[in-house]
């Protein structure tokens, strides 16, 4: 399990205290000086003394710095602190909807956003499924999912040549429980897996709650997933897994071809590794037919795939799916002691909706709106970033990938963002290094106001 990287200096800070070095009052060393000492961002530093202010060690004191607390006298009236992971708090702000008072132009919440959602569709089909269903949706429903869902969903996986039994499809509350369902089937702590770089948040989380570890392999605009990267990691380590997002990469939005994508089954088989496809992107192409899975061409049973429709239908639909190849007796399990049954209401309206022409009209709809906002909002970034600003060509889904000039002083450019009343996702929430800290992330996937475009090209002038 990998330590953080402000621990160079919050090991040492602690140990002081509670040995008695730093008395109580002291003012510790400034961010600015550890930041200078250790070779770290202002960021890391930041979250450090947050990590020993979460722990009551430390006080923080606007525009003063940081202290040793006080020692606490009065036991009885003592409202103890809650011990918070820092890095957590700090990524899961970034990368959720901050449902603020105050008004904020949010690009970093990787989900349909309101205008795009298909409200009115929804909204009558759950009507629709109360009133035929009733008082049977306050019951438990089946473990494993709502076997006439099942089919309905592998018969949609079988137009785009991705076969799947019942017998080992589950039913899911969304896409990272059926990653974590996937990942705790095969894998035990300590293990190695290898993860997509730069990789979302979520995933990263999972690997670290399940004590995993992990092997960042590039993923770039430039080559796609680095292949050879991933053979040379399987010679010298005993990899478990490979946790991959083949079509419409988040954050990149790039794609994997057929090739590449039968190229990585041969080194997973050679090597033993199961493959961990997340396909949530896969129904979001821009242009052309619905690209393949990596299942589509596994006979082995070397492929766990999943996919959610909370991102294509709405967040708050919290239902996905899990393909679970060789390994439904382990998955079952573990699903089981994480909720025995997903919600009714979704499993019958999801179902109801893929009954008939409905989804598929919506996705045609939503994937002829985020074409024309990816290229809206790469034009919009080329107009108002400065010269050198690297902007990725997603090709389906709806995130895009962004690195500054060099020059720019990260720190800085957050800092007035934050002032500005815009959200991206920083770089750095997409990988357990320092690769990404000058990239951020502009997910699209809703419509444009006047004032979101505003928030762009004012941020964009003040880097200029």
């Amino acid at each position: 399990m990998r330590s953080y990287k402000f621990e160079v200096f919050t090991v040492s800070i602690e140990k002081n205290i509670r040995k008695g070095i730093y008395q109580p009052g002291q003012r510790l060393p400034s961010v600015r000086d550890l930041k200078k000492m250790h070779h770290l961002s202002t960021t890391t530093v930041q979250h450090g003394y947050e990590r020993l202010v979460s722990q009551g060690l430390v006080t923080s004191v606007p525009k003063k710095g940081y202290y040793v607390s006080e020692p606490i006298t009065d036991l009885e009236n003592t409202v103890y602190p809650i011990v918070r992971d820092p890095i957590f708090v700090n990524n899961r702000f970034h990368t959720t909807s901050a449902n603020l008072k105050r008004s904020v132009s949010e690009f970093n919440v990787a989900a349909p956003g309101d205008l795009l959602i298909p409200q009115k569709l929804l909204l009558r089909t759950m009507q629709q499924v109360i009133r035929d269903k009733s008082a049977g949706l306050l019951r438990y429903y089946d473990s494993n999912g709502l076997q006439d869902l099942k089919h309905k969903i592998i018969s949609h996986a079988a137009i785009y040549r991705t076969i799947i039994s019942p017998d080992e499809l589950l039913i899911t509350d969304g896409a990272l429980q059926a990653l974590y369902i996937a990942l705790s089937s095969v894998c035990e702590t300590n293990d190695v897996i290898a993860i997509e770089s730069p990789c979302v948040f979520s995933v990263l989380e999972v690997a670290r709650v399940l004590k995993l570890k992990v092997i960042e392999i590039p993923f770039t605009t430039k080559i796609g997933f680095d292949l050879d990267f991933l053979r040379k990691a399987c010679l010298k380590n005993n990899v478990k897994a490979l946790v991959i997002t083949p079509n419409f990469h988040n954050p990149t939005g790039a794609m994997m071809t057929d090739e590449e994508k039968q190229s990585l089954l041969s080194i997973a088989q050679k090597h033993g590794l199961i493959v961990i496809e997340n396909d949530i992107y896969g129904d979001l192409p821009f242009n052309g037919e619905r690209p393949s899975t990596i299942r589509s061409f596994d006979e082995s049973g070397s492929v766990m795939t999943y996919s959610s429709y909370a991102k294509t239908l709405a967040p708050g639909v919290r239902l996905g799916w899990l393909s679970t190849a060789h390994f439904m007796h382990r998955a079952e399990q573990i699903k089981f002691a994480l909720g025995s049954t997903v919600s009714p209401i979704y499993q019958e309206t999801v179902h109801r909706l893929l009954s008939n022409a409905s989804y598929q009209r919506h996705i045609r709809s939503f994937r002829a709106q985020l074409a024309k906002n990816a290229q809206f909002t790469i034009d919009l970034l080329n107009e108002c970033f400065p010269r050198g600003t690297q902007i990725s060509d997603p090709k389906g889904g709806y995130n895009l990938w962004v690195k500054l000039p060099k020059h720019i002083d990260v720190d800085l450019f957050y800092r007035k963002c934050e002032e500005t009343g815009i959200r991206f996702t920083p770089g750095d929430t997409f990988s357990f290094s320092n690769a990404f800290e000058n990239h951020f992330r502009v997910v699209f996937s809703d419509k444009y106001s006047s004032k979101k475009i505003e928030a762009i090209k004012s941020i964009g002038k003040y880097i200029h």
